[in-house]
């Protein structure tokens, strides 16, 4: 793969238990295709195996993926394991499980006993006798609903060796006491970008106060998630791209990473020159003017 960088480096790390990551990590979810999951047109197989070679060499130690990202051609996990096994000492790969897909494409959710059987899919596909972190998935039927008997059960999969570490994503700071009351946490993983809900930034200061990471996604997104940055960016983002001479998205990462030392970034892309920009956002600090004219962005008026 040729010589490594560390540009990811610039922006900081922070620590997922005992393992270090830089904070500008790489989301899979559109390695597969166009659009996630069974939608869009599948990607250029090695196009995705070259883009992901590329973010190790820029210094991405930090690899968010799923079972679920699959298209009817392409595979995540299968990406990864291709272009990347033998894995790097320091690569530090985060799956999630709890939501599930069948070979349809069709969505399912599972118990707390079938949790293992995702586990083990994880395990295959990656080609890895462990997985350096795990984190339960909470779906928005149980937003506000208990997780114990979920996250219990990943836990006795922790103490069996088949997960290094625990974490949680889509959750709410009471969800979070409850799983750590259970099981340490290493990280809580939900959407959060510029105009974020006052609940939301509470919950990222929490995880800071209690020296938890706080990883981002939909940071450039924001409220067109899966389908991607929706149409007509707020004039405020743009002047301040314009301003620095770059592009909106890195705005919304920088401004996204600016939030604390414990916040990082999990921006996907099958496109090398985007994953370029992504990761270069890590070395743009916008200024205390800047950041506050974006944070006073209200929901809905941000994108």
């Amino acid at each position: 793969m040729g010589s490594r960088t560390n540009t990811a480096a610039a922006a900081g790390t922070w620590r997922l238990g005992d393992l270090t990551v830089n904070r500008v990590g790489f989301g899979a979810m559109r390695l597969t295709g166009t659009a996630p999951f069974d939608r869009g047109v599948p990607r250029d197989r090695e196009g995705s195996i070259g883009v992901l070679r590329r973010a190790i060499e820029l210094g991405v130690n930090h690899i968010d993926t799923a079972a679920f990202y699959f298209s009817a051609t392409r595979s995540a996990n299968e990406l990864i394991n291709r272009a990347l096994a033998p894995y790097p000492e320091d690569l530090v790969i985060t799956t999630k499980v709890w939501p599930g897909r069948d070979p349809s494409g069709a969505w399912w959710w599972a118990t707390p006993a079938q949790l293992r059987g995702q586990v083990e899919e994880n395990l295959r596909q990656l080609g890895r006798d462990h997985l350096d972190v795990v984190n339960l998935r909470v779906p928005p039927s149980r937003r506000h609903g208990s997780i114990g008997e979920h996250f219990g059960a990943l836990a006795e999969l922790c103490d069996a060796g088949l997960i290094r570490h625990l974490g949680i994503s889509n959750v709410t700071s009471g969800q979070l006491a409850e799983a750590r009351a259970i099981a340490p946490v290493v990280c809580v993983q939900n959407p959060y970008g510029v105009g974020e809900l006052s609940e939301d930034r509470a919950l990222l200061r929490l995880c800071g106060e209690l020296g938890l990471a706080f990883v981002a996604f939909f940071a450039i997104a924001g409220s067109g998630r899966e389908a991607g940055p929706a149409a007509g960016e707020s004039e405020a983002v743009r002047a301040v791209a314009r301003a620095h001479g770059v592009s909106v998205a890195q705005v919304r990462l920088a401004w996204t990473l600016q939030q604390g030392p414990h916040v990082l970034a999990i921006p996907g892309t099958g496109d090398p020159d985007h994953l370029a920009q992504n990761v270069a956002a890590g070395t743009l600090r916008l200024s205390e003017a800047e950041m506050a004219r974006l944070t006073s962005l209200r929901p809905g008026r941000a994108q």
